[in-house]
């Protein structure tokens, strides 16, 4: 089968930085195109930084990272120090990058790579607010009807949401980017929280990834043993939920992960519910099927291939 070709739009965070990690690990299934960062997580001068950060860890000083919208389309802009800490990638200690920021705008690269890429060829893997995406396809609509796919990590139903009591951190940042998208017509795979809360950094997932025992492997530890602390005081849980390296394990193994045909609509407008991403499974609406919205995962069988592959770095 031919590689994938992503471009990873993310706000490092560190589960971003370990959903790099993992599309760097595997060039026999993905060809990472570059990276453009966005902010969310953290500012955007601190996630275009961390996001090189990252790139250096996993020995890829080659791969581009561009800088993108520094806000949403219409709001302020809502971080989450609380989760990430102050730097947005906080736990390892990593020194910072020498590799350079092009000088290009990211909404200008994912625009110029899509029409520069045979049609259908090109994949978007957003791991944090929609804003760039929604930039490149407003300001140039070919975009939409050239890409193979958007594969994100935003949303949630069952779950409730995590920055408001039912809007997900991505989507609540910015909900009007969202709505874009999914409006967008272009095949999109939504991970929401619905799926990525059965994928917890247990201990003994956390004891698996320090016994590889390598420079990356030791990082990767201690950026989710920092990260994992929120959730498990927030949830009770055995772990946090290791949202964004889904997005990249589904294009790896699709197989690890089942969900369902739904359209899925965002609140732009309501102050209590803004940023809700409200999912029609039984066709209540009418309105299309416009997303493919997971459901399950095979929480084993991710962090089996999480672990294996994190030892190629």
């Amino acid at each position: 089968m031919p590689r994938e070709k992503i471009i990873i739009d993310t706000d490092p965070g560190q589960d971003d930085a370990v959903a790099i990690l993992l599309a760097l690990a595997s060039p026999e299934e993905i060809e990472v195109l570059g990276i453009t960062a966005v902010a969310g997580n953290a500012p955007l001068h601190m996630t275009e930084v961390n996001a090189r950060k990252v790139c250096e860890l996993a020995g890829r000083p080659d791969v581009k990272v561009y800088a993108g919208c520094d806000k949403p389309l219409f709001l302020e802009l809502h971080t989450a120090p609380e989760v990430h800490g102050p730097t947005g990638l906080n736990g390892p200690i990593l020194p910072e990058p020498a590799m350079p920021l092009q000088p290009e705008h990211a909404v200008d690269f994912i625009i110029d790579t899509v029409l520069a890429e045979p049609p259908g060829s090109v994949t978007l893997c957003p791991l944090g607010p929609l804003t760039n995406v929604a930039r490149a396809i407003m300001r140039e609509p070919r975009v939409a009807g050239r890409l193979k796919r958007i594969v994100l990590m935003g949303g949630a139903q069952t779950e409730g949401g995590n920055s408001s009591p039912v809007a997900e951190f991505n989507i609540f940042v910015d909900p009007h980017a969202a709505d874009v998208v999914l409006k967008s017509g272009v095949e999109v795979v939504m991970f929401p929280l619905d799926v990525t809360h059965q994928v917890l950094t247990s201990r003994v997932r956390m004891d698996a990834i320090a016994a590889i025992g390598t420079p990356v492997a030791k990082a990767t530890y201690e950026m989710l043993d920092y990260y994992r602390q929120y959730d498990e005081k927030k949830y009770g849980t055995d772990g946090g939920p290791l949202h964004d390296p889904c997005v990249i394990a589904w294009l790896i193994r699709p197989e690890l992960f089942q969900g369902q045909h739904v359209n899925v609509a965002v609140e732009t407008g309501s102050a209590l519910t803004i940023g809700q991403t409200v999912v029609d499974y039984f066709d209540k609406t009418g309105r299309p099927r416009n997303a493919l919205y997971m459901r399950k995962a095979d929480a084993d069988g991710f962090f089996a291939l999480l672990t294996e592959r994190l030892t190629r770095l």
